[in-house]
This record gives structure tokens, C-alpha cells and sequence, in this order.
């Protein structure tokens, strides 16, 4: 049985990553500081002999090397997430993300482990007009955040390239899906237009809702990582819908499938940071084996049925 690590194994991504690797038989080691991550979203798992929780940090990198011995893949998902939360503290997204990716690394050469199987961001490309984004594309980071995943996959390059450790790079577009966090105050925009429609609210769009984005369901992902994992593949790979949808055509679909017509959106300011147009180009990723399976029109409905039970 082959042992693995997820790294923020407690959070959105994270836990169902632990859920399905468990599924496939893997020994899971889940790592997570429940900065942002929630222990209810791997809870029901532990009861697995298969599965096991350690409360720690990434940035702690003798614990790294205790929990990443004897591990053949590490799903590196730990972040300090969102752009807005970057803006306002630049330094804690460049201790956690960058440092804490070193350090994930570090702790993954003197183990010998097999591959790193890292998350990034789409964001790394900035707000260059070229659509869709291909991976070869000069990077444009447009906020700390943005700068922390480039610095992080740099390292992952020059890891490969001078320790012989290999890393594959994903770069996430917009995950959603249930665990995501509402209550956050940088939640991404589907859980809030979702929580917004289901209390009667209007759903807040910044700017005039004509900005795109490719939208990519969270089990989706977790297949990417998984096939990055057990493939040759290394380098770096966009994973998305690879296709997109303007912010005004999201809020109106949530708003039909919560089912109350008398909902109307309203616009505020566009923030700082954002970017306007956003499609994967997902070619590359093809070559492991990646095809997405979900549709906005499939995924919306499994959110929105998670957060009306959560109430």
C-alpha cells in the first residue's frame, strides 16, 4: 500500500482529495493547521486505519520531515488563500505559500519521495488579453498571491532540476464545489451568490459582471492530481472546464436553480487585483489523462443542495 501526504488535507480541496485517495486504496497522511481548513471535513474519514490527522504547520519543517517519511506522492494544497486576503497582508501569503512550499520541498528531497504534486493558480497569468491561458505564456502576476504560487512554482522547477525530484505544477481556475467556505470573508463568489440566493439576498458583483471565468468542479480537480500523480507527467499544467462564463450569467443560473425569480444581483465597485477574462487552455493536461467531467450546469446543483443542508 503506497503512503501519501496531503498538505492542508483538511480544507476545501484538500479533504476531498483524502476522500477520494482513501476510495483508491492509499495510505493517507492528512497535515493541516485549521488556519482555514476544518477538522468535520475529514472527521468522518479517520475512521479509516487507513487515514491519519496531524494538527501542524507547513511552515514547521522538522514535522514536514516526520510526516512526509516513507511517502511516495505529497498533494501539496496548503495555502494561505485569496487575492483580496494577499493585498491586505502581503507577508503571511508569502510565509505560508512560498516559504511553506520550500519547505514541503525540502522535506520531500531528504525523503526520497517520488513526486510533489503541487497546487497553483491560474492567476500566475495575470490579466494578459491572450485567451485561452497556455502554460507557456510569459506570467503576469497581479497581486501577492499571484507572486507566491510563480515563487513557489519555481521552486518546484529548480527542485527538479537539481535535486532529481519530480514535480508537477497544477495550475487551478476557479475551483467550487461543496466544503467550500461561505462564511469566509474572502469566500470565493459561487458558495457566496449561492448563500446570498438561498437567505433572499441579492448576490454582490464587483464590477459590470461581464468578466469571465472558467470554473472548474472540485472533483474535477481532485482526478487532475491524482493522474498527476501517477503519471510520468512534471512540469506545469492548467487545470480547468476550459470554458467560460461571465459573472452576470453565473448569479442569473444560481438564482434559477435556488429557485426564487425575485432575486436581482447588485454591482459594486471592481477590486483591486482582479483579473477580467480568464479560460484554461487544457491541452496539455490531456496528455495524463485529464478530461473534466462536470459542466457549471452539473456542479451548481451539488453546491447548492450542500448549502441548503448546512442551513
Amino acid at each position: 500500500m503506497s503512503k501519501v501526504v496531503v498538505t492542508g488535507g483538511a480544507g476545501f480541496i484538500g479533504s476531498h482529495l483524502v476522500q477520494e485517495l482513501l476510495k483508491r486504496g492509499y495510505q493517507v497522511s492528512i497535515l493541516d493547521n485549521l488556519s482555514t481548513g476544518k477538522f468535520s471535513n475529514v472527521e468522518p474519514v479517520l475512521i479509516s486505519k487507513d487515514a491519519e490527522f496531524v494538527r501542524g504547520s507547513i511552515s514547521d519543517l522538522r514535522l514536514l520531515r516526520k510526516v512526509l517519511s516513507g511517502a511516495d506522492y505529497v498533494f501539496h494544497q496548503a495555502a494561505l488563500p485569496s487575492v483580496p486576503r494577499s493585498i491586505k497582508n502581503p507577508r503571511a501569503s508569502h510565509i505560508t505559500n512560498a516559504t511553506g512550499t520550500l519547505n514541503v520541498l525540502l522535506a520531500a528531497r531528504d525523503n526520497g519521495v517520488k513526486k510533489v504534486v503541487f497546487a497553483s493558480s491560474s492567476s500566475v497569468y495575470g490579466d494578459t488579453p491572450t485567451l485561452p491561458k497556455v502554460e507557456d505564456m510569459a506570467p503576469n502576476p497581479q497581486s501577492p498571491y499571484a507572486v507566491t504560487k510563480l515563487a513557489a512554482e519555481q521552486y518546484c522547477r529548480v527542485f527538479e532540476r537539481v535535486y532529481g525530484l519530480n514535480t508537477a505544477c497544477l495550475r487551478y481556475f476557479n475551483v467550487y464545489g461543496p466544503r467550500q467556505d461561505p462564511g469566509s470573508l474572502y469566500a470565493a463568489v459561487i458558495p457566496l451568490f449561492i448563500n446570498s440566493a438561498l437567505t433572499g439576498k441579492s448576490p454582490v458583483i464587483f464590477g459590470d459582471g461581464e468578466q469571465t471565468r472558467d470554473f472548474t468542479y472540485v472533483k474535477d480537480v481532485v482526478t487532475a492530481n491524482i493522474l498527476a500523480a501517477e503519471s510520468l507527467a512534471t512540469g506545469v499544467f492548467n487545470v480547468g472546464s476550459g470554458s467560460r462564463v461571465t459573472i452576470n450569467r453565473l448569479a442569473q443560473l444560481i438564482i434559477k436553480i435556488v429557485g426564487d425569480s425575485k432575486i436581482k444581483v447588485v454591482h459594486r465597485e471592481a477590486r483591486s487585483g482582479d483579473i477580467l477574462h480568464s479560460l484554461a487552455d487544457i491541452s496539455l493536461a490531456g496528455t495524463f489523462g485529464y478530461r473534466p467531467r462536470y459542466t457549471l450546469e452539473e456542479g451548481l446543483p451539488e453546491v447548492v443542495e450542500y448549502l441548503r443542508q448546512l442551513g
